[in-house]
């Protein structure tokens, strides 16, 4: 009599999975304060753009600043590509029409134009610490009449762990 092998049942949701992509893009960004990690994902379940937040191809992460505070050009904020930005240009895809984008921050009014413009349907994020903020009230304002929709993300998983070397 042959043994029936049943598959395993602790395995990520495509949510869980895709979240997980964009925060472990988020550990390749350089920004000593913040760091946000975005991953589109299409209808069929394929990633096709990672993104995470750092300077463009070509400036030094040296050389520019990377304070939060002083004066505008002393910051970061002039020169730092957000995540969501940064995805949308890696896509490998030929638009981005119905997809979504997971990401570990809502995403500022600047980000949230750029998500409309590519045909996203749908933005799933984590953390909304800036809801108060301007910038994220405008994201939110844009998005309902765009009917770009978006959810916080909760996950059955509570961390994923990923060892990078292999026992021996």
């Amino acid at each position: 009599m042959t043994r029936e092998t049943k598959k395993r049942t602790e395995y990520l949701n495509w949510d869980e999975y895709f979240m997980a992509v964009a925060l472990l893009s988020a550990e390749r960004s350089k920004d000593p304060n913040t760091q946000v990690g975005a991953c589109v994902a299409d209808s069929n379940h394929k990633i096709v753009g990672v993104g995470y937040n750092g300077f463009p191809w070509g400036c030094s992460d040296d050389k520019l600043p990377w304070a939060r505070d002083g004066m505008y050009l002393d910051t970061k904020y002039p020169y730092v590509c957000h995540a969501e930005l940064n995805a949308v240009l890696n896509s490998t895809a030929p638009n981005l029409q119905d997809c979504r984008i997971y990401v570990g921050l809502f995403p500022c009014n600047e980000c949230t134009k750029v998500i409309i413009q590519s045909g996203i349907k749908e933005i799933i994020y984590l953390s909304d610490k800036y809801a108060d903020t301007d910038s994220v009230k405008a994201s939110k304002r844009m998005l309902d009449q765009s009917n770009t929709g978006y959810r916080q993300f909760h996950g059955k998983t509570r961390q994923v762990t990923i060892k990078l070397f292999v026992d021996e």
